[in-house]
């Protein structure tokens, strides 16, 4: 293992226990429950956010773009595992776009080959 990496594992151990402690606090707290019960986001607003068309945005989640129409128009809602995805999308949507660009590296080497 590198070194660095080492150090920051180690530091984040003693931060780890410091909150156990109480002696820090923590920087954020998620909790499962609380992203469960959470509203579906609007993924009209959140498309117009990533300055998509529905045909790209749909790819990008990789869901039809018959199924983002629905859940824009609100005859769907969106569950289970798309929920998370959006709500990704929502607060990290950096994560989201380095994924799909490692997705679409990895289809244009394989083309290569």
């Amino acid at each position: 293992m590198r070194k660095d990496l080492f150090d920051q594992l180690v530091e984040s151990v003693k931060q780890m226990k410091a909150i156990e402690a109480g002696r820090l606090k923590p920087a954020r707290v998620t909790r499962a429950e609380d992203l469960l019960r959470g509203k579906s986001p609007n993924v009209a607003a959140l498309r117009a956010r990533f300055k998509l068309s529905q045909a790209k945005f749909a790819a990008l989640l990789g869901i039809s773009v018959n199924t983002l129409q629905n859940w824009e128009q609100n005859r769907r809602r969106p569950d289970g595992p798309a929920k998370v995805l959006l709500r990704v999308a929502a607060t990290r949507p950096e994560a989201l776009l380095s994924a799909t660009k490692q997705k679409a590296k990895r289809r244009a080497r394989r083309a290569v080959l």
